[in-house]
């Protein structure tokens, strides 16, 4: 072995490092967020935001794109993004909307960028290398415009652009000539929301509509066995239910036929909300789907990115899986691993939250930002110390020594300085693991770290036994050290919890899109997923609920049977799953 190789690995191991070659990620993903550049959004302090996104597999890497950031992002294995810088908006272009829910396509060995306006000067963009930041306009001013806008090239060589973003009016599709990227015809309307039949589609943190009508968006088309998927984002971005629903058509501009439920859907959890999104294949031809997730805490734009497995069944239905969304995911070269029991998320690791509303103890705590807040699974919801000093640091009891496979440090922003895209940001911090809280041992040292991790995920290189978690901040990007979620994830060491014995789906006799759900409460558990489907073997879409027995749900297609079951969750694993039920 060479030396330079011999000092590496000592030098590693001296750091208190025990980092793995990773394997995994875990949601909200690990990007460096913009920060809004908007002054009017920031009036309740200033907060990362981005939403929207769009990844393309281009020769092989990933690129991802999302609102308002100032460039994009690139990776050859979606588990390290690289930020690359770029500009977008040209001298005459007005306005804070830098490539807002950006349209992004493919054309041979071409890759097209293009964001929403209102007008007809907006340019769109062309590269061959974007990997190298290497950009020419293809059309100075793109004069059909489009908010939301979408491109899909088909296999004859068509290209298509689709836009809408209203709540009064529908998505939209036109083809677009290749040459000239003139539109072909006018754009045709491909799609309404139907929202007094599929309750997912009413405006509301509770489906309700009672503010606002549904809002419809960010259209994409994904071509599967000669049939056009149409995804598009409902009912508002604001709210927990913010979804992708599809539509099947055999054309591009169809005619649709939507699915009833939700494409990509996540109640509940700490990372909630799973729509406008954008789906790809990966190189080695599994489906995912990006979507925005919400969290609206100092802006209702306030928003984070999540990757979540997706595919076809063998009746070609469409399905997105975001249980244990927020939990560790294999990435795409090792998802679906041998040694891994089959799941109902295919890119689950099968690792627990181990530290639910444990014991915490921090440094110190600004105003009613309390400790509590740390582990209570609520991203909304955040600790606060009153500085940013290397004195600050939170302590997590796990209860008993249990086997620790990876960390998630979502960072808060309390007090933070900036407005947009930040390059020179950086998070440093140490952890510390510990049987008896007494003696520690230093088990990541990232001290020394010089990139923006504002949802930071360390998977292990082994696990480590340990009851006792330990985090030291050493230096924030912005503003005082505050969390929204130190979360530890592992395998318990007791049993798995037992099945929920009693469970009932009520589905009022007034709308069929409602239902009040409810069964009985597991001892050993601190959560359950609710699955639920209108066909017993699709129960593809997942409520996840805390500490309750007992959920409100106004989802449903009111002209269809439905069919649901239970499993309940702890730090040891999933129990069996409750028989299937029929609810008509």
């Amino acid at each position: 072995m060479k030396l330079y190789s011999i000092l590496f690995i000592i030098i590693l191991l001296g750091s208190g490092g025990l980092l793995a070659q990773q394997k995994t990620y875990c949601n909200p993903i690990n990007i460096d967020y913009g920060f809004t550049p908007i002054p009017n959004f920031s009036e309740w302090g200033k907060h990362r935001a981005t939403a929207d996104p769009v990844i393309v597999n281009f020769k092989g890497d990933y690129y991802l794109f999302s609102t308002n950031q100032w460039g994009y992002w690139h990776s050859n294995d979606m588990l390290k993004w690289n930020f690359i810088s770029k500009k977008f908006l040209r001298p005459w272009n007005k306005g804070y909307d830098e490539l807002c829910a950006p349209a992004v396509g493919v054309i041979g060995d071409t890759m097209i960028v293009f964001g929403s306006t209102y007008t007809n000067n907006f340019t769109l963009w062309m590269s061959t290398n974007p990997k190298a930041n290497e950009w020419k306009p293809l059309v100075d001013s793109f004069e059909i415009g489009g908010w939301d806008p979408a491109f899909f090239t088909d296999d004859d060589g068509k290209l298509y652009m689709y836009n809408g973003s209203s709540n009064v009016f529908p998505l939209y599709g036109i083809e677009l000539d290749r040459k000239t990227f003139k539109p072909i015809g006018t754009r045709k309307e491909i799609y309404h929301l139907k929202s007094w039949r599929y309750g997912w589609q009413r405006f509301g943190e509770h489906m309700d509509n009672t503010f606002l009508d549904a809002f419809m968006e960010g259209a994409w088309i994904t071509k599967y066995k000669n049939k056009y998927y149409l995804q598009y984002g409902a009912p508002g971005t604001e709210f927990s239910g913010y979804a992708d629903g599809v539509a099947i058509g055999n054309s591009p501009l169809g005619h649709f036929e939507e699915q009833s439920d939700p494409l990509s859907m996540k109640l509940g959890g700490f990372a909630r909300g799973a729509g406008h999104g954008a789906s790809f294949q990966d190189n080695s031809g599994k489906y995912w789907h990006v979507s925005t997730i919400m969290l609206s805490v100092k802006n209702n734009f306030e928003r984070r990115i999540g990757i979540w497995p997706t595919g076809f069944d063998a009746d070609d239905m469409m399905w997105t899986s975001t249980a244990f969304g927020d939990y560790p995911h294999y990435s795409p070269k090792y998802r679906e691993m041998d040694q891994v029991p089959l799941q109902s998320n295919p890119a689950f690791t099968g690792w627990m939250l181990l530290n639910y509303r444990k014991p915490v103890r921090v440094s110190s705590t600004l105003g009613g930002y309390s400790a509590n807040n740390i582990n209570d699974e609520q991203m909304k919801t955040y600790w606060s110390a009153v500085s940013a000093n290397q004195s600050e640091w939170l302590q997590s009891d796990l209860g008993s020594i249990v086997k620790v496979n990876a960390i998630q440090i979502n960072y808060a922003d309390q007090d933070a300085t900036f407005l947009g895209k930040q390059t020179n940001l950086y998070h440093q911090y140490k952890i510390f693991a510990s049987d008896d809280g007494v003696k520690w041992n230093l088990i990541i040292d990232k001290s020394s770290n010089k990139t923006d991790i504002p949802h930071e995920y360390v998977e292990l290189e082994k696990p480590i036994l340990t009851r006792f978690l330990r985090m030291e901040n050493v230096h924030m990007a912005s503003g005082k050290f505050a969390i929204s979620g130190f979360r530890v994830f592992g395998i318990g060491n007791g049993p798995k919890p037992p099945p929920v014995n009693q469970f009932m789906v009520l589905r009022t006799e007034k709308d069929k899109r409602s239902a009040w759900i409810k069964w009985s409460p597991v001892d050993d558990a601190y959560g359950y997923n609710i699955y639920y489907g209108t066909s017993p073997d699709k129960l593809y879409n997942c409520i996840t609920v805390h500490d309750i027995n007992e959920y409100w749900f106004n989802g449903m297609d009111l002209k269809k049977p439905y069919y649901y079951t239970i499993e309940a969750i702890s730090e040891n694993g999933q129990s069996d799953k409750f028989k299937i039920l029929k609810v008509e």
